[in-house]
């Protein structure tokens, strides 16, 4: 495993990201060198991107996630043992400021929706480029829920299950700045309440909606139009 430091300047952000004003620090995980320097080699572009690790087992994965502490982790599938779902569920319990984006040379829409119920925050197929890659490392860093265009339409189709209950107001209020990616934060702000009444909103909506996270409770919001359309 090796720690990387690469020199750049940070370039502007969203200001509403919580990460504004400093590079995204992304933790890779693979067991092939040969994945590490493709990846190094897109990303090197990006000055608001910093690779700062890489692990190649499982155990090398959750000891840098401890010691690097970063924003993200971007995953390669074949690592894992199993289907990967019992190290992601580790890593989302242990470190829920963690966001992680599953790679895979697979688009199984059975085996997406079990990595992301297991807490990963987005999937891509290892066909993306370097852009696409850029693109999702951020919006994932800042919250949002990125998935490409046809894993969301396979979700949005395999979710047809009733809800237990109607959503309150303000629970509505929380889904729709969550489906804009908002951060429990960035919504307390908005709507004038503290961080532990948001997340307590959080909580009843993923158990209303019978979802696992806030990625599962946002494709469901857009199905069901439990949202407006801004």
């Amino acid at each position: 495993m090796a720690n990387l430091n690469p020199q750049a300047i940070p370039i502007q952000m969203n200001p509403a990201c919580p990460l504004a004003g400093r590079r995204i620090r992304v933790l890779l995980g693979n067991a092939h060198a040969i994945v590490h320097i493709g990846i190094a080699g897109m990303l090197a572009t990006y000055t608001d991107i910093e690779l700062v690790g890489d692990a190649m087992s499982e155990r090398d994965l959750h000891e840098l996630c401890l010691s690097l502490k970063p924003d993200v982790i971007l995953l390669d599938l074949l690592m894992l043992e199993m289907n990967g779902t019992p190290m992601i569920r580790r890593i989302a319990r242990q470190m829920p400021q963690v966001n992680i984006i599953a790679l895979s040379i697979h688009d199984d829409g059975a085996r997406i929706k079990d990595i992301l119920r297991a807490g990963a925050s987005s999937y891509l197929c290892k066909a993306v480029t370097a852009q696409e890659l850029a693109t999702t490392i951020r919006a994932t860093a800042c919250g949002r829920v990125p998935l490409a265009p046809e894993v969301a339409r396979f979700l949005v189709r395999q979710e047809n299950h009733p809800f237990s209950a109607p959503l309150t107001a303000r629970e509505q209020e929380t889904l729709a700045l969550l489906v804009q990616g908002r951060s429990n934060r960035q919504i307390a702000q908005q709507l004038s309440v503290s961080p532990h009444t948001v997340k307590n909103h959080v909580r009843n909506i993923l158990q209303k909606l019978h979802a696992a996270n806030r990625t599962e409770a946002a494709i469901l919001a857009v199905k069901h139009r439990l949202v407006a359309n801004k």
